[in-house]
């Protein structure tokens, strides 16, 4: 009897926790479907109506996510990934660059899902460190620099997950101001010399990307780091 409760019990927790995070995945997909137009973020809007905002990040600060529901954990930090830099140019709006504001990734702590965490924590502890094997968290987690693949007017969803990584990474690895063509010179964002290991788990850079993209790139192609452009994803820009 007391097993059958307790299955009952756990069973009713999964069940709640699950209507929560779906509430909050669909405000999320509301939100970002109405500030977010071609990968650019409308921050003055925002700052004029941050309520919607204030209360997504409310609403993190108290969902617990387990891991053992591996996708809907990724969606979560994902989006609360993006949400919180979005959250931290708001705050500190006008401005040129997420770099103008001092500890921006690694020093400012956020409340969120039961952690006192940084947006690095969120990145290299909670998603990289946990699921090692996936690399393309790195083509939907933006930074709000133009150097990151661009931001997208919807939320990452757990029944949706795996698509929405391939689309992503399909899309920056076709892109030609992303991956930088010259007959065999390539050149890449500094995002592939940062998180090198991750992209060679399974081969070289140049395989990772060929694995995505549709015009393959020469086998004796020669890889550069073109610099990363901080550059505020403003839709004013």
């Amino acid at each position: 009897m007391k097993k059958l409760f307790a299955l009952f019990f756990i069973g009713f927790i999964s069940i709640v926790e699950a209507q929560h995070t779906d509430s909050y995945f669909a405000q999320t997909n509301a939100f970002l479907k109405e500030n977010v137009k071609n990968g650019r973020v409308d921050y003055n809007s925002i700052k004029a109506n941050p309520a919607p905002l204030k209360d997504l990040i409310s609403q993190a600060k108290k969902l617990i996510v387990s891991k053992a529901d591996a996708k809907t954990y990724q969606a979560f930090w994902i989006n609360t990934y993006n949400l919180l830099v979005i959250d931290g140019i708001v705050e500190n709006y006008p401005l040129k660059s997420p770099l103008d504001v001092p500890g921006f990734f690694d020093k400012k702590k956020h409340d969120v899902g039961g952690e006192q965490i940084t947006l690095n924590d969120i990145e290299n502890k909670l998603l990289r460190a946990n699921f090692p094997k996936e690399a393309r968290f790195h083509f939907v987690l933006v930074c709000a620099g133009l150097g990151c693949p661009p931001i997208i007017a919807m939320a990452y969803s757990p029944e949706r997950l795996d698509a929405q990584l391939e689309q992503q990474t399909v899309k920056a690895l076709n892109d030609p101001d992303f991956i930088k063509v010259n007959n065999t010179k390539i050149g890449v964002s500094q995002i592939f010399e940062w998180y090198k290991g991750d992209f060679e788990q399974y081969g070289s850079i140049l395989d990772f990307i060929n694995k995505y993209r549709k015009d393959k790139l020469s086998e004796d192609s020669k890889i550069s780091y073109y610099p990363y452009d901080w550059t505020l994803n403003d839709m004013k820009n």
